[in-house]
């Protein structure tokens, strides 16, 4: 498995929940190609075949939002044969993000990081975000990200996670969450353990509308093959130790953070 095309510089610490949006040019990339064969490609198929991977809202039109997707796609140079859905060559997942209603009126999730994508439809972005833990100023700030959001440019955030286990697909009514390892052992805990970094973007759908396509990148890695420097592991070791207790409970990192700290203590 690869390492994340992840900056471990994007680890805040101490630890905390923000929007953090970043603008990006109007030539910037949105879209990964998706290896045919790879485990997230199987993952996605999976999902695909069963017919799970798209949603909408009754009356929702999304032609100009997978026309958009498709002309970043050709903007940047990858293929999506003929017959392909787009979600079996392309890494990201996707979401619309409506500016005049501040709402997700059509996903195209397969690989959701334990959140249910069927429960998020149609909701306005408030909403989406009331689960999140000392979520208090990305909440407040909601109708000034829609707007952002939906302003024709281009924007870019990451989030990131510790996880047990390497499936791309979390969705809790398909897998149960897997267990953590024996905290007993430092060392082979953090050594089982992978990184669970995410890339969202922005771009605008266009076509008269006040759109944008939200892009939703996994990235899985593991712990040991990203965690390679003495720098690397006091930035983690700094921010799971600041991290408040209901942040711990909304990421599922609670049992957790003892076992990674003593792993990472030897590595500072």
């Amino acid at each position: 498995m690869p390492a994340v095309d992840f900056d471990l510089a994007l680890i805040a610490a101490p630890f905390r929940m923000q929007p953090g949006l970043r603008r990006l040019p109007d030539d910037a990339r949105h879209l990964t190609a998706l290896a045919t064969g790879s485990p997230l490609h199987e993952e996605k198929r999976a999902v695909v075949q069963a017919g799970r991977s798209r949603l909408a809202v009754p009356g929702f039109d999304p032609t100009a939002a997978l026309e958009a997707i498709a002309l970043q796609a050709q903007r940047e140079g990858i293929t999506v044969p003929t017959g392909v859905p787009f979600e079996l060559a392309l890494e990201e997942d996707f979401a619309v993000l409506d500016g005049d209603s501040g709402t997700l009126p059509w996903l195209s999730v397969c690989v959701p990081s334990h959140w249910v994508p069927e429960a998020k439809l149609g909701l306005d972005f408030l909403a989406v975000h009331a689960p999140v833990a000392d979520g208090a100023l990305l909440r407040g700030a909601s109708r000034q990200l829609v707007q952002l959001a939906t302003s024709g440019e281009h924007w870019e955030r990451h989030v990131w996670t510790i996880s047990p286990s390497a499936r791309h697909d979390q969705h809790p009514g398909r897998h149960a969450r897997a267990p953590w390892p024996d905290p007993t052992d430092a060392q082979r805990f953090g050594d089982a353990c992978y990184l669970r970094a995410e890339r969202q973007t922005f771009f605008p759908v266009g076509q008269g509308t006040r759109q944008a396509v939200f892009t939703i990148r996994v990235m899985l890695a593991p712990l040991s093959a990203v965690i390679d420097s003495c720098e690397a592991a006091s930035r983690l070791h700094a921010s799971l130790s600041s991290m408040s207790e209901a942040v711990l409970a909304y990421k599922g990192l609670a049992p957790a953070r003892d076992p990674l700290l003593r792993w990472l203590e030897v590595r500072r």
